[in-house]
């Protein structure tokens, strides 16, 4: 059966990442999670005391670095960094980093050639608008502000890196901001896109209804039709 591109998009903490990894499991697909490669430009950003507006500095850091990203594994030159990108840190530099035009296209080229075959499920804020805009399949997560805060508060704890609740709050609440208002490729729903808000969705529920939504994308593909 051909296997179809699945882009998942969404704004902080809405669980794309979580939804991702356990829809790519399931499906036997590739899971590649785009928000780890820009999180691993901002490590190296502040490991290299490159400012974040300095865009030729990050560029030259794509350069001289290989950013590599497997799922649940990202790696900068080799080294582990999956839990180093975690940091609320590194949260406050990506908003940034992520805005330059030249730091996105050579990011968005190299997520566009892991896409190229098929069989992954990618996402980010800019999958569907930007990075796969013919993906067969582009979902929108979301959920409210309380419940992401929460989720990504908990993230934190069990990396044993705790932060007040309203501090956690405060970061999404500015992540948002910024992420709809960049001007290039901000956060926003694909047309064609299912929004689904999962905020009182349990994650077993929403695996069913995703993968029932590429099964029946792979049988359109295949021309199985309905």
């Amino acid at each position: 059966m051909g296997k179809i591109r699945v882009a998942i998009d969404g704004p902080a903490g809405a669980g794309k990442s979580t939804a991702a990894k356990l829809l790519a499991e399931r499906l036997g697909y590739r899971y590649i999670d785009t928000g780890a490669m820009y999180r691993a430009l901002a490590l190296l950003a502040l490991e290299n005391d490159v400012d974040w507006e300095d865009e030729d500095g990050l560029v030259a850091l794509l350069d001289r670095h290989k950013i590599e990203q497997n799922g649940k594994i990202t790696r900068i030159d080799g080294r582990d960094v999956s839990a180093d990108i975690r940091t609320n840190r590194v949260s406050r530099a990506v908003s940034v980093v992520c805005r330059h035009p030249r730091v996105r296209e050579k990011l968005v080229a190299l997520q566009r050639e892991l896409a190229r075959d098929g069989g992954v499920v990618m996402d980010g804020r800019d999958i569907g608008t930007v990075v796969m805009p013919d993906a067969e399949l582009k979902i929108f997560l979301t959920a409210s502000l309380e419940v992401r805060a929460k989720r990504r508060m908990k993230d934190l704890e069990r990396m044993g890196k705790p932060l007040p609740f309203e501090e956690v709050l405060a970061n999404i609440k500015h992540r948002d901001r910024l992420d709809s208002t960049r001007k290039v490729a901000p956060l926003r729903k694909a047309p064609d896109a299912v929004v689904i808000d999962n905020s009182d969705l349990p994650i077993e529920e929403e695996i069913d209804i995703l993968e029932n939504m590429v099964r029946q994308k792979e049988r359109e593909k295949n021309g199985e039709g309905h």
